[in-house]
């Protein structure tokens, strides 16, 4: 235990977040032990799956904070290769869900989707902390050494884990409520508290434990928490009240057959997480094939209907950009701050906590903002929202380069403009994500709002993918990141996305037209998109949907 005088910001900030986690938990334990079934007006279930979801995003957020930080650091793989896995483990995590949520739907339930999910992600995060040789300062012989192959494993393990519980316990929220119940909203605002909380904290404590004592530390803390939410979800189960359960009776071997599907998978995903190569040829074939489909089906589809999927495919297909760019946090610009940032003693992992407390302290800000602008009649279309998104964060990047370029090439990069980074990308994200969740909600047929749903997080998928592409690049020919090859390509990306932007903002008003909203049926849910949104960090601030 280091001396208190000796402390800087890092420690300080690691200190600071462990007794906000102490207060979290206490405010839980209080929570717990009353009696009654409800507690600030909504059921006590809401805040079993609130300190459970808040753990699983402690563990995933903290991991990934960490995640190309130690394949650089520790299995020494350069920065291009680092970025490139990145990228295809995070499209794998947001392809998953797709068949998680398809399988609990049809025969599991949510609850057991959960529990299972659960417990495949405990022991994906338990295995990232198994640690092979030390000391190896060659490649070569350190990416030779078979521990490898568990944190290939680790990794497998924690993406069929995501697939199983992302989607599904946010919709054991909204089942919770009746459709016309008024609290609908605001469960779903507590709901994305917890998870942005536990992004914040999870990021913080697990990137300080890995990066200042030691990785196996960082990612065992990861292990730990999502043991806990775990628990709580399994202890929690009275207050649910039934709800999340097997839509007809489960046989067992059914049960367990389904439980051998996702234990095979996870074979699946080790073979694809090493060899992304074979992600991105996957991610072209099935994205063809949708595409052919969503437009077999739209053509079979009246005028008005079939205009609406045109709409969601314009809408959809913008989802690659946005995230290619977003996802660097994770990547390229998590490894930027590591090298090139006066980051004053804080480590570079830490930064990444800065996106979930903007969306804490911006998302009702946001949520607001819309009803306000749509009770004056002037609330942007939902295409204008996207275009606005994408100029925010192409701006984002071309802010960074002028500041880091401001000080001088030789200089550290002042970490304002990391802050500013952040902050231009979380405005850009509240414009877009839940916009985007409850647009696919509200436009798709009712006989292909699964499938719609599942091309949307496709689409996110392929815009991680992407962001590992970009990350590469950062590397140049040798793979090792310079600080003038990196600004250039922000440079570039940043100028190409507003260019798209403009572009977008001018065909607006057409595929306005084709969303026909004077039309649209009313679905009798207040809270669109709110049950299939994932309400990850990338997903907070779904509100009432105004016809705009």
């Amino acid at each position: 235990m280091k001396d208190i005088s000796t402390w800087n910001e890092g420690d300080w900030i690691g200190a600071i977040a462990a007794v906000s986690l102490f207060a979290v938990l206490v405010i839980g334990g209080v929570i717990a032990t009353r009696k009654s079934e409800e507690f600030a007006g909504h059921p006590r279930g809401l805040f079993v799956l609130f300190y459970a979801e808040m753990w699983e995003r402690f563990s995933y957020y903290g991991m990934r904070a960490l995640l190309v930080l130690y394949l650089t650091q520790f299995w020494l793989y350069n920065d291009g290769q680092a970025n490139l896995i990145y990228g295809g483990y995070n499209s794998l995590v947001y392809i998953t869900p797709v068949l998680g949520g398809y399988l609990a739907d049809r025969w599991l339930g949510q609850r057991k989707a959960v529990v299972f999910g659960g417990v495949v992600l405990a022991l994906g995060h338990m295995f990232m902390a198994y640690e092979g040789m030390q000391g190896i300062t060659d490649p070569a012989v350190k990416q030779a050494d078979p521990a490898i192959s568990v944190f290939w494993f680790a990794l497998s393990l924690i993406v069929v884990g995501s697939g199983f519980l992302k989607a599904n316990i946010s919709v054991i929220v909204g089942q919770l409520y009746k459709m016309t119940d008024a609290r609908r909203d605001s469960a779903y605002t507590i709901f994305y508290m917890g998870v942005n909380v536990g992004a914040a904290l999870g990021t913080i404590l697990v990137g300080y434990l890995g990066q200042t004592i030691g990785w196996s530390w960082g990612f065992g803390l990861a292990g730990i928490g999502m043991v806990l939410g775990l628990i709580i979800f399994m202890i929690g189960k009275p207050a649910l009240k039934g709800q999340g359960e097997p839509p007809a009776p489960l046989a067992r071997k059914t049960e367990w057959g389904l439980y051998a599907v996702g234990a095979a998978s996870v074979g699946v995903m080790w073979l694809l997480v090493q060899y992304q190569q074979a992600i991105q040829n996957i991610l072209i074939i099935s994205g063809i094939a949708m595409l052919l489909y969503t437009l077999y089906e739209a053509f079979k589809l009246p005028k008005e209907a079939r205009d609406r999927i045109f709409a969601i495919l314009f809408l959809i297909a913008l989802n690659p950009v946005f995230w290619g760019l977003f996802e660097q946090a994770g990547g390229s610009l998590n490894l930027y701050t590591d090298k090139y940032v006066d980051r004053g003693g804080v480590p570079a992992s830490l930064f990444q906590s800065i996106n979930p407390i903007y969306i804490v302290l911006l998302g009702p800000i946001f949520a607001a903002l819309w009803q306000w602008l749509g009770r004056k009649g002037i609330e942007p279309s939902a295409p204008a929202k996207f275009g606005y998104a994408l100029i925010q964060v192409g701006l984002s990047f071309l802010v960074f380069v002028w500041g880091a370029e401001s000080v001088g090439m030789t200089a550290m990069t002042p970490v304002l403009f990391v802050f500013l980074i952040y902050l231009l990308q979380t405005t850009g994200e509240l414009c877009l994500s839940p916009v985007g969740l409850s647009a696919m909600t509200r436009l798709s047929p009712a006989h292909l709002g699964s499938f719609i749903m599942g091309a949307w997080f496709y689409m996110t998928a392929v815009g991680q993918f992407v962001a590992g592409k970009i990350g590469e690049a950062t590397g140049g020919e040798s793979g090792e990141m310079s600080k003038e090859l990196t600004l250039a390509i922000y440079s570039k990306i940043g100028w190409v996305t507003i260019g798209i932007a403009v572009a977008v903002l001018a065909v607006s008003p057409l595929v306005k037209r084709w969303m026909h909203l004077d039309t649209l049926a009313d679905k009798g849910d207040g809270l669109e998109g709110a049950a299939e949104a994932g309400m990850e960090a990338q997903e907070a601030g779904v509100h009432p949907t105004i016809a705009h």
